[in-house]
């Protein structure tokens, strides 16, 4: 019988898996394979599986059940194994690994922190800071008729957005990483600047908590500011 895997725990951890089910349209009971300190928290698989809502808040809610009680190493959705046995064997291979992981994220967790900028009041910045962009676009709004102004201009304003987006999200990391343990960059999607994760220590939880909301009121509301967390520390296993 394939296996899902959804965690790796310590034999220690309560294993408090009351209530909850597995993945699929047919959902069966939690339940553990052991390997010497770890365990690992599993359920049978699904003959077909795909990233549905319903399967997705299933796999959300045994890591924030398991992170209640304790430290776990949570896995991306979708991972699976050929039966029990494979699972001991890797746990049983990976088991230094695990282990030290565990150690390393005793008494943390995961906030994940997305940023954008009102592109228009960057655009604005840009025209009022910039006297080579300003002057390009006087001479279009003069009706100046070659061609090559509006691309001259578009290129020159791609590259001062591209120039300070990269500013504000290293001051944002920098402002912020002196309270976390560890972060975690990942490419923005879509209109963000910046999409970070931060690993933050429950002692370090309310002053990093404190400096964003800081960062929030100095830099305004052209500002959107999206921190999700806590949450169980997938970029960090």
């Amino acid at each position: 019988m394939t296996v899902y895997v959804y965690s790796v725990i310590a034999a220690t951890h309560p294993r408090n898996l009351d209530g909850l089910t597995g993945v699929g349209p047919d959902p069966t009971a939690l339940r553990t394979v052991r390997a010497g300190p770890l365990y690992a928290v599993v359920s049978d698989a699904p003959p077909e599986l795909r990233p549905k809502r319903r399967d997705l808040m299933a796999h959300q809610a045994v890591q924030e059940r398991l992170m209640a009680d304790g430290t776990v190493l949570p896995l991306r959705f979708g991972l699976t194994a050929p039966d029990d046995d494979a699972v001991r064997a890797a746990l049983e291979q990976r088991r230094d690994e695990y282990v030290q992981r565990l150690t390393d994220l005793e008494g943390c967790a995961e906030y994940h922190l997305k940023a954008a900028i009102d592109e228009e009041v960057l655009l604005r910045e840009i025209l009022r800071e910039s006297s080579e962009a300003r002057q390009l676009n006087d001479d279009i709004r003069a009706g100046n008729s070659s061609p090559d102004l509006p691309l001259a201009l578009g290129e020159l304003v791609a590259q001062e957005v591209l120039a300070r987006h990269h500013a504000l999200a290293a001051g944002i990391i920098e402002a912020l990483s002196s309270h976390a343990r560890q972060e975690h960059i990942s490419e923005p999607t879509g209109g963000d600047f910046l999409n970070v994760s931060f690993l933050v220590g429950d002692d370090h939880r309310d002053v990093f908590l404190t400096a964003e909301k800081g960062l929030i009121s100095e830099l305004g509301a052209e500002f959107d500011f999206r921190l999700h967390g806590p949450l169980p520390a997938y970029s960090f296993v």
